[in-house]
């Protein structure tokens, strides 16, 4: 039995009674019923109503071949019908995770050659955190067990994963984070410099705070640093160029562990394979999933560096942590497969050299000048708009981002699916975008703009 065989109310009835949604407050979703999206093919998705909408957001973040990819399908039935699963576990292993960890240890920044593999990004910044501070007791400082993190910043949704995070409604649902993570200021120049202060001198300063923290804790109290490169669930806030570099010098001079949290970035986002390529970091470890099978099977990869992994192999004995699913033998097919789509169209590279730089400018030219825009900010087919109520102060509308919400809906309404994050909204479409595409995006983002100024502004 397929889903043509009900009506669109009678499965958003059995939504209702049965399907708990994440990140939603299900009184509200139940009495509205949920959008049902059917179909897919290339940039687009398609609802029960036969709606077309350009997917500005290409999934979660992980579609990044588009949608009808026959080769990734193909190559899970094929995987599939060879060997459906079987575990890493009992000194086993099976041929597609091997093949794939040679593949990410060839495309991976220098110095990264060990893979740890998982189903989500939320379980490998749960296996980085626990490889973290196993690596310094293994090294004799077992007491050098404290994370730094960042305000606002996602890692995931799991106990660990939220700790990491800095997202302070999911601490207050928590009820107990794990212990010895601290948060300090994020790289928010539009928001958090100080008047006057220019982009460069904020990256410093934002830069700092991580210095503050070590040395309050004291540096032999501090296991590591963990950040995404560009914050993508907390609103697509792109660090200025000064703050990594920063970055990278304090975690080596107090010997604290530089963690890096791909999950969005990586796999050509930025217009190279991981954006510690293109920012020039030179991290300890990396945490991958989502655009590493496109979505197509969950899959998520920790990608160690040769100085944490050398010291586990040579002097950890048995590290007591994994999945039953981790190094699926499909997933990694479908990843195999997909990884070879992204190279042989040359995906990164248009990225880095044509759709990301037209990405750029057609958003400021067309964009940033709108009444309730006060900023539009890009990097690879990444973006942010802020949505507000005054460009000049950049005073916000009353409700906490429902204004954003109310832009959100304009754009549905035209076809086009962006996520409201606060008062901001963000895009990560799919790296297939043609200039065409992105025009049509723009569009249709500039008509849910004016739609919702008139609403908002009544």
């Amino acid at each position: 039995m397929t889903y043509q065989n009900f009506s669109l109310k009678q499965l958003q009835e059995m939504d209702a009674a049965h399907h708990l949604h994440p990140f939603t407050d299900h009184k509200d979703l139940r009495a509205a019923g949920s959008r049902m999206i059917t179909h897919a093919d290339g940039p687009f998705i398609y609802d029960s109503d036969g709606n077309e909408i350009l997917d500005g957001m290409a999934g979660l973040w992980c579609v990044n071949v588009g949608y009808g990819r026959h080769e990734l399908a193909e190559a899970a039935y094929a995987q599939m019908k060879e060997l459906p699963y079987y575990n890493s576990f009992f000194r086993c292993s099976t041929p597609t995770p091997v093949l794939l960890a040679k593949k990410l240890a060839e495309i991976a920044p220098a110095g990264i050659n060990q893979v740890f593999y998982g189903s989500s990004g939320s379980e490998a910044n749960d296996t980085a955190l626990r490889l973290v501070r196993h690596y310094w007791a293994l090294e004799g400082k077992p007491k050098k067990n404290m994370i730094i993190s960042r305000k606002n910043a996602y890692h995931g949704s799991t106990v660990a994963g939220t700790s990491l995070g800095g997202m302070a409604g999911m601490h207050g649902q928590l009820g107990g984070a794990v212990p010895n993570i601290v948060h300090v200021m994020m790289p928010y120049a539009y928001e958090l410099a100080l008047p006057g202060e220019s982009e460069h001198d904020f990256g410093l300063r934002a830069a700092k705070a991580i210095e503050d923290a070590i040395l309050e804790a004291g540096p032999d109290n501090v296991a590591a640093f963990i950040g995404e490169p560009v914050m993508g669930a907390g609103g697509v806030k792109i660090p200025p160029e000064s703050y990594w570099p920063e970055v990278q010098r304090i975690c080596r001079k107090y010997d604290v562990l530089l963690m890096l949290d791909e999950v969005i970035t990586g796999y050509g986002r930025t217009g190279a394979w991981f954006a510690a390529q293109s920012m020039g970091i030179e991290p300890d470890m990396i945490t991958t999933a989502k655009a590493l099978t496109s979505g197509y099977q969950p899959l998520s990869a920790l990608l160690v560096g040769d100085r944490v992994a050398g010291t586990v192999v040579e002097k950890g004995g048995e590290f007591y942590h994994g999945y039953t699913y981790a190094g699926h033998p499909v997933a990694c097919a479908v990843a195999l497969a997909n990884l070879d789509i992204i190279e042989r169209e040359g995906l990164i590279e248009r990225v880095r050299d044509e759709t990301g730089p037209y990405f750029r400018k057609a958003l400021s030219d067309r964009l940033a000048g709108h009444d309730i825009v006060g900023q539009v900010r890009t990097i690879g087919l990444m973006g942010a708009i802020e949505i507000v109520k005054d460009k000049e102060t950049r005073e916000r509308f009353p409700g906490d981002g429902a204004a954003a919400v109310i832009v959100r809906d304009h754009a549905i309404a035209n076809g086009m699916m962006m996520r409201a994050t606060g008062d901001t909204m963000i895009l990560s479409p799919p790296l297939i975008w043609t200039r065409d595409t992105i025009d049509m995006a723009v569009e249709r983002i500039e008509r849910a703009l004016d739609s919702a100024s008139l609403d908002l502004r009544k």
